[in-house]
C-alpha cells in the first residue's frame, strides 16, 4: 500500500525478512527518565524475536530488563534514494533459562564487543511495523 507521502507500508513478514538481512539496529529505551538510543548488533530468533548479546553488568541490561522497548533497523541507498525502516516493539527480558542460554550460545548473535559469557536479551516482536521508499528517477 503506497501512501501519498511516497512511503509503502510493509507487512510483518516482509519486515522480518528485511530485518534478517542487516547486522545492526538500535534499541530505543528510557534511561533516567529520558529517551535513549543505542546501536547494537543482533539476530532474529526462530520465534521472530530480536536477540542481543551484552555483558551482564551493562547499563543496557539494567535499563531494559522487563521493560517495553522499541528496536529499529534500516537500510538506505542514498544514490538510488530508496530504503526501508522496520520497528519492533515489545518487552525485553534477559534469557535466564540455562537450556535456552546454551542454545543461543550456539545459534544467537555474536556480540562485537562482549568478552566472556555475556547475557542474551530477547525483545518480543509484539508489534512489527515498517515502511520503504523508492523514489522514481526523473526522466529529464
Amino acid at each position: 500500500m503506497f501512501h501519498n507521502d511516497g512511503f509503502h507500508a510493509l507487512d510483518r513478514q516482509e519486515c522480518l525478512r528485511l530485518l534478517a538481512k542487516v547486522p545492526v539496529g538500535r534499541v530505543v529505551y528510557t534511561r533516567q527518565a529520558l529517551p535513549a538510543v543505542l546501536p547494537v548488533n543482533f539476530s532474529l530468533d526462530t520465534d521472530s524475536s530480536v536477540l542481543l548479546r551484552t555483558p551482564a553488568s551493562s547499563d543496557l541490561v539494567r535499563a531494559i530488563d522487563g521493560a517495553v522497548v522499541a528496536f529499529e533497523a534500516d537500510d538506505f541507498d542514498a544514490v538510488a534514494r530508496s530504503g526501508w525502516s522496520v520497528v519492533v516493539t515489545g518487552r525485553a527480558t534477559v534469557v535466564t533459562d540455562p537450556a535456552e542460554h546454551e542454545r543461543l550460545s550456539r545459534t544467537g548473535p555474536r556480540s562485537w564487543v562482549v568478552t566472556g559469557e555475556g547475557v542474551f536479551v530477547r525483545i518480543e516482536s509484539e508489534m512489527v511495523t515498517g515502511r520503504e521508499i523508492t523514489v522514481p528517477h526523473s526522466t529529464d
